[in-house]
């Protein structure tokens, strides 16, 4: 019993060893170490002839880096938690529009990790795109001002609707064959930007 109080780490112990700031370059760095790792052992398997000689050097190696390893594996742990201390006494300095660009980016970074890619962009394009469209008709509105930019639209629009729609039917017809690379093509919304561009 009294073993299991000495090996569990107090609070206290927990708040030091995790990472305040740098958090992220340990995550990549395990991510990155994971990928060899996998890499690595792909390609021992398929080593073929070569994997004696293969497994004999690993040996090898091992011998002589295992002692290496076990006396300096803390190291790095050890200069990462250094540097997550200098950044949190820079922090101090740092100006608060600074600081709350910092922790968007922490929030993006957390929203990517839970939603994965796929989901944040969705939720990213959810959330500005009515923005962009004010924005793009803001634009459209001033451009229509210049003297030459209403002929020039009158040529080009209609060239562009017509690749527009070819783009949209090649799209869903390779959709339709099982093609996978149409799954992560967007079709462009041709009614919607006829509407909005329309409306103003």
């Amino acid at each position: 019993m009294a073993a299991e109080t000495e090996t569990q780490p107090q609070p206290q112990q927990m708040e030091e060893q995790e990472l305040k700031y740098l958090e992220f370059v340990q995550f990549a760095t395990i991510q990155a170490l994971m990928r060899c790792a996998i890499l690595y052992s792909y390609a021992k398997e398929r080593a073929g002839p070569l994997k004696p000689g293969v497994d004999t050097v690993e040996e090898a190696v091992k011998t002589v880096v295992a002692p290496v390893y076990d006396r300096f594996h803390l190291v790095p742990v050890e200069i990462l938690k250094y540097a997550d201390r200098k950044v949190a006494e820079l922090d101090r300095h740092v100006p608060s529009n600074v600081k709350k660009v910092s922790s968007q980016a922490r929030s993006v970074v957390s929203d990517v990790r839970r939603d994965g890619v796929s989901g944040f962009a969705k939720t990213v394009y959810s959330k500005y795109e009515p923005t962009a469209e004010q924005c793009a008709v803001s634009a459209w509105r001033r451009l229509n001002q210049l003297p030459i930019f209403p002929h020039v639209t009158n040529a080009v629009l209609p060239k562009a609707a017509y690749c527009t729609e070819k783009y949209n039917e090649v799209v869903v017809s390779s959709a339709e064959k099982g093609y996978r690379v149409s799954n992560y093509l967007p079709l462009v919304p041709t009614e919607k930007i006829a509407k909005v561009f329309s409306q103003n």
